[in-house]
């Protein structure tokens, strides 16, 4: 007989081993995939905790042994069907969205029925906003975002005479990537406005901070702990009283005078009216969008300037080779995009720090939605259900990719390009993706912001080579990861005087 003292932990294993057990009895039959780590009913949590403490060596350790084809990682919610051959990497960028859908992915992995809405999950129609009328816009509004990001540093770093100050890194590139995007998405005075800045930040690592927590738990518990563990609701209202009055009378305007109307803002706002059908077409539905954009315009984009700015401050042999280039362009074209486009070293600078500290160590998330399940082209199956994902880390540091991987080159890419006949060509550019370089994805569903996300960060590190000198306080911050997902360090500093003539 149990002991009444033991009966509690007894117990607790019951329900655990029986969870595991119906887990188990819900998930992918991916017997048939080999899998790094242990696979056991219970002793595959085990695995998730080292994954989730250790994703990038436990990746590389199944990149290394299954290079030319899948395996399989552990981790709270599901098992990881990791691709790494090349090969294979291509058949999920030919793939038809029948088969494998992009957006559950991508809303699997950041909790997205809580942390964005279930409307980014029904419609991603924001993809093509972003696609055509963003993108197209990039060349004619690029002076007012080149206008914002002087505006913001000059309001971030304060440098009263020629001695160096230390600057949190993080936190000011998070404002001036903020004021930057929502310069072209809301415009002046919106942009600058204290709390909508605050509200914008803070939303965009909220997003980050709530999905991490929610992915700790299985799928059947996430809709009664999601609604705990979001700030959506609270950081919608406050958008609301911002944003709603402009939509408002956006949509007055419209009705009024038509969906040209001649003196129409070109912002985000009337480019989503453009796309947005029924009810997304109300306030609530739209401010809500406006939040999902800015959160894919400011997180990923402040964790690789911050991270490009660690290698700046801890490079000074770049800075001159880059401020030459960068006086060249600006005297040949002017501040435009067009002279963004003439800075090669400035490009492969930037492309280089995200091959060697991406934001993730895995990226092309997709899940198999076909009922018959994915074969790839070498024979091997998936079944419907599996979550997948390519691995980023692990191929921009393979020798077969890329020699030295391990070693930070600044210049990598524009040394890629060789002659002048290449110098000119797309193919080594931060914003082209291929199966060697993931970090923005690959094929239709690459990152659909990449061309604004490129300029706007050339635009900030141009800047900063114009009027600061910057350095360390001492090594290089340590990435911080969390499972695959990388962040910059959000307590380091870098130090900043005005640029010695």
């Amino acid at each position: 007989m149990i002991s009444s003292d033991l009966f509690p932990y007894v117990a607790g294993l019951a329900v655990i081993a029986t969870a595991a057990y119906w887990l188990s009895s819900q998930r992918p039959n991916l017997s048939s995939i080999p899998a790094v780590g242990p696979t056991g009913l219970i002793s595959s949590y085990v695995g998730a905790y080292d994954y989730l403490r250790n994703a990038p060596k436990v990746l590389q350790r199944g990149y290394n042994k299954y290079k030319s084809s899948v395996f399989r990682v552990p981790y709270y919610d599901k098992w990881v069907v990791v691709v790494s051959s090349p090969q294979l990497v291509d058949d999920l960028r030919q793939s038809k969205d029948e088969d494998l859908s992009a957006i559950l992915g991508f809303g699997q992995v950041f909790a997205a029925p809580w942390t964005l809405g279930r409307g980014f999950i029904d419609s991603d129609y924001h993809t093509k906003v972003i696609q055509s009328a963003m993108t197209r816009s990039i060349t004619a509004r690029f002076i007012d975002i080149r206008d914002e990001v002087a505006a913001a540093f000059e309001d971030e770093i304060k440098l009263p005479g020629d001695d160096w100050v230390a600057v949190p890194a993080l936190g000011t590139i998070l404002r001036v990537i903020s004021r930057a995007s929502n310069r072209l998405f809301v415009g002046l005075p919106l942009c600058r406005d204290p709390d909508y800045q605050l509200l914008a930040v803070s939303f965009s690592m909220g997003v980050m901070t709530s999905a991490k927590k929610i992915n700790l738990f299985p799928n059947f518990l996430k809709p009664l702990v999601g609604p705990w563990l979001t700030n959506l609701p609270r950081d919608l209202e406050r958008a609301k009283k911002h944003l709603v009055p402009i939509i408002e009378e956006r949509l007055r305007l419209e009705e009024e005078h038509g969906p040209n109307w001649a003196e129409r803002p070109n912002d985000l706002i009337s480019w989503l009216l453009e796309y947005a059908k029924g009810e997304e077409r109300t306030p609530h539905m739209l401010t809500q969008r406006m939040l999902i954009v800015n959160f894919l315009a400011i997180h990923t984009s402040a964790n690789s300037f911050t991270q490009a700015l660690f290698h700046l401050a801890q490079g000074p042999e770049y800075v001159e080779p880059l401020r030459e280039e960068l006086e060249a362009a600006i005297a040949e074209e002017g501040w435009t995009k067009s002279a963004m486009g003439k800075c090669i070293k400035l490009d492969s600078f930037l492309r280089e720090s995200q091959r060697y500290t991406g934001a993730s160590a895995v990226n092309i998330n997709r899940i198999v939605v076909n009922p018959n399940g994915f074969t790839f082209s070498d024979g091997t199956h998936i079944p419907h259900g599996t979550f997948m994902a390519a691995a980023t880390h692990a191929t921009h540091h393979d020798d077969q990719n890329y020699e030295n991987p391990d070693e930070f080159d600044g210049f990598r890419f524009a040394k890629m390009r060789g002659n002048d006949e290449d110098r000119e060509s797309i193919k080594f550019q931060m914003v082209t993706p291929d199966v060697k370089y993931l970090s923005f994805g690959l094929g239709r569903h690459a990152c659909p912001g990449r061309f604004f996300a490129v300029n706007e960060l050339k635009l900030m590190l141009a800047y900063i080579l114009q009027h600061y000198d910057v350095k360390l306080e001492g090594p290089r911050p340590p990435t911080e990861w969390f499972g695959t997902l990388a962040a910059a360090n959000r307590s380091a500093k870098v130090e900043f005087r005005k640029r010695q003539t």
